[in-house]
């Protein structure tokens, strides 16, 4: 490389940590990282819930180049990857590189100098070559739009911003949500509540959770025969990609997974009227299929009502059914999701001619060449950007693929000084047209999820196996770009 450009990347999560690290290990060091917390770890340091753990196997779901041979258990808890990724950060002395504490307001590209001017809450500015947010899908916590919401008298708080300071023992509570993180901390807390009132929506499909915890023996094994863990990712990764082409190419390959999860219901709710209310009446797939060994147990229990009548109104004092009921709560916990559809939101992006990119892609969402590169919008890169979300898989084997790729692009600026590229609008309405064709058939479009935003469009997911993206994203083409020059650099 001749002269390496300058790189802000933003966030300190999987995906902005995954990017460094692909950088430092190809020896490229001009880079910043802005994090608007005092700690890195994304949504890994933010979600504290009872109960929090990542339903994707360790041995997967961790960086290929810095494997870990000692996971307490195969599905991790929260604090477990927190402390990966900080032990990973400080072995690469990536914290040194990161400014905590700056939020990114806005971002501006300087089409003369062919930089980007970025603006922290902080009042700073700072500029780079090369802009790449890796802000995450799911960091804002999305909160329902209820009549009364605010009137509630008791404490209330959203499942990504657990308020331990709550005492939930001996407590009637309120559990609004029925999705990846309910699942978790219901079976948490349920034991300790006098009372819990599962408010649902939307029956969950279920899957069997196939946990264990790693002895000594294993850890020993992992360490000192390789092999045996890279068996296991292998296996891991395998069962994923063949999930993912059932809810993609395969249809046909779900119905033994709808067996399985219909089996595990039928086992563990042998309450007839109860099993009804937590069948689901959608297409497998549609939602995000969770993995629960203490979800139905813990609904089966005296102290828990799982009441499925739509929300009406938040009161004061508790919340009222919309067949009149009032159910009186001490504490109301929303597991009611992320803002996943609102991309890098809420940062104001401005591309060539002052063009926001919040305007590009309304009314219709989000859309990217290969997930990255959006026209008008010069060296700006995105990790976990539009339609990089798995439904099946780790998305970190998609961020490690994501990084690949951007580093290439890198190298190819390194050694072409002051250019500026910008996918070329034809790439990427090719891409966009080949996504939604294979879109169009999944499942994700025959219900309500977090993965369609208003206008309807799957503005998130990735419709393939995930080694259908790397392949994808093997190789940067610098055909599929306009490039420009800076007048002033």
């Amino acid at each position: 490389m001749q002269r390496e450009p300058s790189i802000l990347i933003i966030g300190a999560g999987f995906a902005g940590l995954g990017m460094a690290l692909e950088l430092k290990r190809h020896g490229i060091g001009n880079f910043t990282i802005l994090e608007q917390a005092a700690d890195l770890g994304g949504v890994w340091r933010e979600n504290t819930y009872p109960g929090a753990a990542c339903d994707v196997p360790s041995p997967l779901y961790s960086w290929s180049f810095e494997p870990k041979s000692d996971w307490p258990r195969r599905f991790s808890e929260q604090r477990d990857i927190h402390d990966y990724m900080r032990a990973v950060a400080e072995k690469h002395d990536l914290p040194a590189r990161i400014r905590f504490g700056s939020e990114v307001v806005d971002a501006e590209f300087d089409e003369q100098a062919g930089v980007w001017r970025v603006r922290t809450a902080d009042g700073a500015t700072h500029t780079a070559e090369v802009l790449i947010p890796a802000v995450g899908q799911l960091s804002r916590p999305a909160m329902p739009n209820l009549p009364g919401i605010d009137s509630f008298t008791g404490a209330a708080f959203h499942s990504a911003q657990w308020d331990h300071s709550v005492e939930l023992r001996g407590k009637r509570v309120a559990c609004i949500g029925t999705g990846a993180s309910a699942i978790q901390y219901i079976p948490e807390i349920q034991p300790a509540v006098a009372h819990l009132t599962l408010f649902q929506r939307s029956a969950a499909w279920v899957l069997p959770k196939f946990d264990t915890e790693y002895t000594a023996l294993h850890h020993a094994m992992f360490k000192h025969v390789p092999g045996t863990r890279l068996a296991e990712r292998f296996a891991i990764w395998s069962l994923f990609e063949v999930l993912a082409l059932a809810l993609t190419d395969i249809p046909a390959m779900k119905y033994p997974v709808i067996a399985l999860a219909d089996r595990h219901r039928a086992k563990q709710v042998p309450d007839e009227a109860l099993r009804a209310k937590l069948t689901p009446d959608y297409a497998a797939g549609c939602k995000r299929g969770l993995f629960s060994n203490a979800y139905f147990p813990a609904l089966a229990q005296s102290n828990v009502t799982v009441e499925t009548q739509p929300i009406e109104a938040v009161t004061p004092k508790g919340i009222r059914s919309a067949d009149g009921v009032e159910h009186p709560v001490d504490v109301i916990v929303y597991g009611t999701g992320f803002k996943g559809t609102e991309f890098l939101a809420p940062m104001h992006i401005y591309g060539l001619h002052g063009r926001k990119l919040a305007d590009e892609w309304s009314p219709e969402g989000a859309r990217a060449f290969l997930g990255m590169s959006v026209p008008g919008f010069p060296n700006l890169f995105m990790m976990y950007g539009p339609n990089t979300n798995v439904g099946s898989g780790s998305i970190i084997y998609m961020l490690e693929s994501q990084a690949r790729y951007i580093r290439q692009v890198i190298e190819y600026l390194a050694a072409h000084p002051g250019r500026s590229l910008s996918a070329r609008p034809d790439a990427e309405q090719s891409w966009d047209a080949w996504l939604q064709r294979r879109l169009a058939d999944t499942p994700w479009n025959f219900c309500s999820s977090w993965y369609r935003n208003a206008s309807g469009r799957i503005t998130n997911n990735w419709p393939g196996a995930t080694a259908l993206f790397r392949w994808k994203t093997r190789t940067f083409t610098p055909a599929d770009y306009d490039e420009s020059v800076a007048s002033h650099p």
